[in-house]
């Protein structure tokens, strides 16, 4: 399986550069890899955010509140409680 892929010019101060040339090396892998899987996990961050606001603004919370309050269950396992 092949991936597709693109270029992009990046332009980075030199203090961020070599930062990045530091950081790569001590993480075994080419700046390109590192700059790649940090790209991935910002846009997998966001993307996360945003999945869970969408998610908050499904929520009943009077439904919420009604299993928060109810009556009944078993108390916490020793080591659970508050």
């Amino acid at each position: 399986m092949t991936t597709k892929t693109s270029t992009y010019p990046l332009r980075l101060p030199a203090s961020l550069k070599a930062a990045l040339e530091k950081l790569s090396k001590q993480d075994g892998t080419s700046i390109n890899q590192f700059v790649v899987t940090a790209v991935a996990e910002k846009i997998s961050a966001l993307n996360t955010a945003e999945f869970f606001e969408e998610r908050r603004g499904k929520a009943d919370l009077k439904a919420f509140r009604r299993i928060l309050n109810r009556k009944g269950g078993v108390p916490p396992r020793e080591g659970d409680e508050l």
